[in-house]
């Protein structure tokens, strides 16, 4: 990684591979439509969001923004140990994250999401999204790149206790026992108190 990243518009950078951000919605609607059963905007649901946990999500999402605009002037390192080190990782992350998409579509309404990849970590579509960005970070060997998936991470650690509270709320005790036997995050150790 250099310590000023390489800065120009080209047809092989970045942005190829986070096109999967803006496209998010639209993935979800047509997985959703292909193996869907009922509305999955209505799945998803609305999120008690505290006035403090609603800017963190508004920085969360404007930090986004710059990275796709950013994305589209980062160069990828083609044909590098780079590039070869991070494709890999960024799609097994695709792949997972569109996984959970399907877990999501595949759940009633009205059910929680506690099947296939939501059985090893309570937020894995937020989990692999996070490793593709780091793919991503790495195939442009790019430590300023890698710099928006570490502050997201911080940022939705907040986000996905708000997103549990509603989820407390909503499904009552099932979604207790599903927090007491399934860790937040893939690879960390449930902790006593959730």
């Amino acid at each position: 990684m250099s310590l000023i990243p390489a800065f120009e518009i080209g047809v092989w950078n970045c942005w190829i591979l986070m096109l999967y951000l803006p496209l998010h919605p639209l993935i979800m609607i047509a997985v959703n439509k292909l193996v869907g059963v009922g509305n999955i905007n209505k799945k998803m649901g609305d999120v008690p969001y505290t006035r403090a946990e609603k800017k963190m999500l508004n920085s969360m999402v404007i930090l986004m923004l710059l990275a796709c605009i950013y994305s589209i002037f980062l160069p990828l390192k083609l044909r590098t140990l780079w590039f070869y080190t991070g494709l890999p990782i960024y799609l097994i992350g695709l792949f997972m994250f569109i996984l959970a998409i399907v877990n999501i579509a595949i759940t009633p309404e009205g059910k929680p999401f506690t099947r296939g990849a939501y059985r090893y970590s309570r937020h894995p579509m937020t989990f692999w999204g996070n490793i593709m960005h780091l793919g991503v970070s790495i195939a442009s060997a790019s430590w300023v790149f890698l710099l928006f998936p570490v502050v997201v991470v911080i940022l939705l650690h907040y986000l996905v206790i708000a997103e549990e509270r509603g989820c407390l709320e909503y499904y009552g005790d099932f979604y207790r026992e599903y927090m007491n036997r399934t860790p937040r995050w893939i690879g960390v150790p449930k902790s006593v108190k959730n």
